[in-house]
């Protein structure tokens, strides 16, 4: 069915990953009409994985980014909660921590004094602890483990379950989600797919690595990357307030009890996006070494796909300069399921014409600094 020059509402999410999903549902909540567009279907992409770790940063060397991580970790409990509620459907959210191995005394000493820091830093709400090797039975420490730290910041989540939630929630706030309607060129107050252009105030791109390459073509200016990941899903059993283990790259997760995620690669170079290759043999090895009940496990999926990283690392938020009514929620490498919960509320702020409070590194102007010509 043509869309030529239709009406849209107040708002255009072009992308519905997590970060493009938590933007609707807050300013549908918010009585703005927002249209969700997606050149697939919601969570097809990087958002649609199997492993789903909401992880911080370490608890030192403060910074704006890790203070805004922290406050959208604490929102998590309540936010998915509700998404839960108002979709009726799970996304798979426990906070049951994490798990980090120490090899020798150094690295003993700097995770102890972590934890002085994280009792300040993480404001009473979550701790940072150094406990022995052996704290974790089903994990094998080897003899160069020494002890172990246990954070209770970390939570977890099935990103696919949750953005299929999200979606829902999205909709049943007033949303109209539109998949299968890919964009070809963003422009103030409008986007042009193939059927013709869809016409709102604003404009918010948040449309994983196809989003940065959009914004590049706009701005003349090359604004990031894609990385390959791969994971995979295993048919196994561990226990079952099992915190998440992360070692040597690796996470290993327990979703449910008969399905354990390992993840994830990180290719900054890579050929075929999705496909599965002996870099995920590897990464499923070392899972192995870890938990000696993975070893043998059988895979109940091999999964691929390329994560959106801006060029500064940092996420990309906010008004994009030069286009009046056009707004990014771009990045997010490795961090976007942690930060959407705050994501999704400051975009709407701003949606809404107020302030937000993000980190100026956030900022479109800051990852314009310096940007080279598109394409580099």
């Amino acid at each position: 069915m043509t869309i030529a020059n239709r009406n849209a509402g107040d708002v255009i999410v072009v992308g519905a990953g997590v970060f493009g999903l938590a933007v609707a549902r807050a300013a549908a909540l918010r009585g703005l009409a927002v249209t969700v567009v997606d050149q697939a279907s919601p969570g097809a992409g990087a958002s649609g994985g199997v492993v789903g770790a909401l992880s911080p940063h370490v608890p030192d060397n403060w910074n704006p980014k890790k203070e805004f991580q922290l406050k959208s970790l604490l929102m998590a409990r309540d936010y998915w909660t509700g998404v839960e509620a108002e979709s009726g459907e799970p996304t798979g959210y426990r906070a049951l921590g994490r798990l980090l191995p120490l090899r020798g005394p150094e690295a003993e000493a700097l995770a102890a004094a972590r934890a002085e820091q994280a009792a300040t830093l993480w404001q009473g709400r979550a701790a940072w602890r150094v406990v022995p090797a052996d704290s974790a039975p089903w994990v094998s420490a080897g003899e160069d483990v020494s002890a172990m730290v246990h954070e209770t910041l970390s939570a977890q989540l099935f990103p696919r379950r949750a953005c299929h939630a999200l979606t829902l929630a999205a909709a049943r706030a007033g949303a109209t989600i539109r998949p299968q309607t890919g964009v070809s060129a963003v422009e103030p107050g409008r986007v042009v797919t193939a059927d013709g252009a869809l016409h709102a105030p604003r404009i918010v791109l948040a449309a994983g690595l196809g989003g940065l390459e959009l914004l590049g073509q706009r701005l003349g200016r090359t604004l990031g990357s894609g990385v390959k990941g791969q994971a995979a899903l295993l048919r196994a059993t561990l226990p079952d307030a099992a915190p998440i283990l992360f070692d040597d790259g690796v996470y290993v997760i327990a979703h449910g009890p008969e399905s354990v995620a390992v993840g994830s690669t990180s290719e900054p170079a890579y050929g075929q996006g999705e496909g599965t290759d002996a870099q995920l043999d590897h990464l499923m090895e070392t899972a192995g070494r870890l938990v000696p009940d993975l070893r043998a496990a059988p895979v109940l999926e091999r999964w691929a796909a390329v994560r959106p990283k801006a060029r500064r690392r940092d996420p990309m938020l906010g008004s994009v300069p030069g286009c009046d009514g056009v707004f990014a929620a771009l990045g997010g490498f490795k961090i976007g399921f942690g930060l959407a919960p705050l994501v999704g509320e400051v975009m709407a702020d701003m949606l809404q014409g107020a302030g937000a409070d993000i980190p100026d590194s956030f900022t479109v102007a800051h990852h314009l600094q310096g940007a080279p010509a598109y394409p580099a």
